[in-house]
């Protein structure tokens, strides 16, 4: 069985009524049900936090003990260092995650500094990009 985490960063607590032409009307947490009951092969852990250092804390904390981390740090993406820091400095392997496709957004949402240490980068299939992140690592 392997110990997955989804770990989300800024606003995403807001799933379901933030922009819904953007992120859809479901709640990250309804979705998270799917998702468990999708993939029983999976433990699937979560945690969410608008605040940047808790989310390098929890990569911290997880990131030598679990089989993989799905990150959507949101915003942070593309402005965090320290959280781009944090994944090159763990063992478990990360794939970044978002809902949007950010290269066909603002410029700014084109620059991320996690996709260096990242074993992969998923975008654009809203919530299914999770489902493509939690396979990749049951998969491959």
């Amino acid at each position: 069985m392997k110990k997955l985490i989804i770990i989300n960063g800024p606003n995403l607590n807001l799933l379901g009524k933030r922009e819904p032409e953007v992120y859809g009307h479901q709640t990250f947490t309804e979705y998270l049900d799917l998702l468990r009951a999708k993939f029983p092969a999976a433990t699937l852990e979560y945690y969410q936090s608008n605040i940047e250092g808790e989310l390098i804390d929890k990569i911290q904390e997880v990131g030598f003990t679990y089989d993989g981390i799905i990150l959507n740090a949101a915003a942070y993406t593309h402005t965090s260092v320290g959280i781009g820091d944090a994944v090159k400095a763990i063992q478990t392997p990360v794939v970044e995650v978002h809902i949007s496709n950010t290269f066909s957004r603002e410029e700014f949402r084109h620059q991320s500094y996690i996709s260096p240490n990242a074993k992969g980068v998923i975008l654009g299939f809203g919530l299914q990009s999770y489902d493509l992140a939690i396979e990749s690592f049951i998969s491959f």
